[in-house]
């Protein structure tokens, strides 16, 4: 996986600058080069690098569920509170 994402994505990019190149030349020979390098990129560099991204990681934590909006009320409650803190050790240092 460490070579083929970087190998696809190397080709799509080669292949794009070549249709660039021969579309002075031969429009559609250029045309093919570039919807090859399209190609490559979205069907098959793409879905390699989401999975590659993706693999290890578990759905439920990105998931909003109660225990989720608990821990964000639990947070922000707590932040309040040391924000509400340094401002008492502020004005009494002062």
């Amino acid at each position: 996986m460490k070579i083929a994402i970087p190998f696809f994505f190397f080709l799509s990019v080669i292949l794009v600058l070549l249709g660039f190149y021969f579309k002075s030349e031969n429009l559609a020979k250029g045309e093919l080069f570039i919807g090859l390098g399209v190609v490559c990129g979205f069907l098959i560099t793409m879905p390699l690098f989401l999975y590659n991204r993706w693999k290890d990681r578990d759905v439920k934590d990105y998931m909003l569920t109660q225990d989720s909006f608990k821990k964000m009320r639990e947070y922000e409650a707590n932040k309040d509170k040391e924000k509400a803190e340094t401002k008492t050790n502020e004005s009494k240092d002062a």
